[in-house]
């Protein structure tokens, strides 16, 4: 398992259906080492703090291994590291094998998987292309946030390590589709709702889905 690349970008003001739109999703991938902090990496920012960055979301990976579906998907665009606005652009790690509360070495730093990526409208600005969202949606491709347990620094070449995994955990794989496909299974919901490092806004969300589940 290995980073491919380190991507990185400030917000900016662009223009969209009319209006003017904060977004930091346009990443470019830089050299050398990178400081990678508690909320973001060093030369990295989110526009809107209520749905992106954070504690739990300080890091988005998108794996690499992606990219040849997308590339094949969408002929006319070109694919560069950082495309999707991830992070890291890695190899060897898929939603299906990292589960919510893995715990990970990167370079120097410790990160733990939290939780997968759902997009909004501005993946749509980045690409140019309205119903990007909806097929990044159907491709399950989502990608995966991390938050920082200990800082460091990393950089493209970096080796990734499993240092833990979490019991009784949900993967990341399913935990999106619960979310998507499975909101009126109530043991799929359990599933989520047992992960212990199940992030707070979701918690909420699962167990308010299944209360309404259980009141018919």
């Amino acid at each position: 398992m290995r980073l491919i690349s380190v991507n990185v970008g400030l917000p900016r003001a662009v223009s969209h259906n009319g209006r003017v739109v904060t977004t930091g999703i346009f990443k470019q991938p830089v050299a050398g080492r990178v400081p990678l902090r508690l909320h973001n990496l060093d030369g990295d920012r989110q526009a809107d703090l209520s749905v992106h960055g954070g504690p739990s979301k300080a890091v988005y990976v998108y794996p690499s291994e992606h990219y040849d579906f997308w590339r094949a998907e969408l002929r006319d665009s070109t694919l560069t590291w950082g495309m999707f606005g991830e992070n890291f652009s890695t190899s060897g790690l898929l939603e299906h094998g990292v589960h919510v509360g893995d715990r990970l070495g990167v370079g120097s730093a410790e990160v733990m998987v939290t939780e997968p990526r759902l997009p909004c409208y501005k993946l749509g600005i980045k690409f140019g292309r309205d119903d990007i969202v909806k097929k990044f949606l159907r491709s399950r491709r989502m990608g995966f946030y991390l938050a920082v347990l200990i800082e460091g620094e990393v950089g493209a070449g970096d080796a990734i390590e499993i240092l833990s995994r979490a019991d009784e955990s949900v993967s990341i794989a399913e935990f999106t589709a619960t979310y998507l496909d499975r909101k009126n299974d109530p043991a799929s919901i359990m599933r989520v709702l047992a992960a212990k490092h199940l992030a707070a806004g979701w918690k909420n969300y699962f167990v308010a889905q299944l209360a309404k589940l259980q009141a018919g």
